[in-house]
């Protein structure tokens, strides 16, 4: 291996794992902050079950129920890449009755099919709850939810980018309370989109935090 190769894929650990977990991070706090009633539930759950501990640990996050949901939800709405990775026909193909050309580059648009009226009730709100008693997983198991593709091409860095996400957002519910500036309204929040590798916040998150004493 040489040093070019050692460059390239500590490039794609940071350009793959850290832009996207912070975008989907920053989105999360954004849809908690638009709906006090999620947020709010959320810091109940975690508060309960951490109400003796001091410190989170990775292990701890998989009784966080509503956590998951919540993270779920922010992934149908902000998929990390919203046309996953680009894939190329490497032979004539039919699908659905249209003929892919050798050497088509075919694009998924995860974007729109996560929030597709047709696989979707009330695509457009943020509402956790939807997949409670659900099968629905981030595997690629089921094609109306692929935030992190499917098959053998499926993201390989799923586990780190969840854990990446789960771990910062439950600390930083469980150890703050959370305020919008100037007295903002949270149905005033800009939810403008910037397009890029993930699809981040055109302008920045600005929030005041409050050390949770309790």
């Amino acid at each position: 291996m040489t040093t070019r190769h050692v460059k390239a894929l500590i490039l794609d650990v940071f350009a793959g794992g850290i832009d996207t977990s912070a975008s989907t991070l920053e989105w999360a706090m954004t849809e908690m902050m638009k709906n006090p009633r999620v947020r709010e539930k959320a810091q109940a759950e975690l508060r309960q079950a951490f109400r003796e501990k001091k410190i989170i640990h990775e292990s701890d996050i998989e009784q966080l129920t509503y956590l998951k949901l919540v993270i779920k939800e922010t992934l149908r709405l902000h998929p990390p890449t919203p046309l996953l990775i680009p894939r190329e026909c490497s032979e004539e193909t039919i699908i659905a009755g249209y003929e892919i050309p050798v050497k088509t580059k075919v694009m998924i648009n995860v974007w729109a099919i996560c929030r597709d009226p047709k696989y979707w009730t009330d695509a457009e709100r943020f509402v956790p709850e939807r997949f409670e008693d659900s099968s629905i997983d981030f595997k690629g198991n089921n094609f109306e939810y692929l935030p992190f593709g499917a098959g053998r091409r499926i993201c390989p860095g799923i586990s780190f980018g969840l854990a990446s996400i789960m771990l910062p957002l439950a600390q930083l519910l469980l150890y703050f309370n959370w305020e919008l500036p100037n007295g903002m309204k949270p149905e005033s929040i800009d939810m403008t989109e910037r397009f890029g590798l993930a699809i981040g916040r055109k302008n920045d998150l600005c929030l005041i935090p409050f050390i949770y004493d309790p």
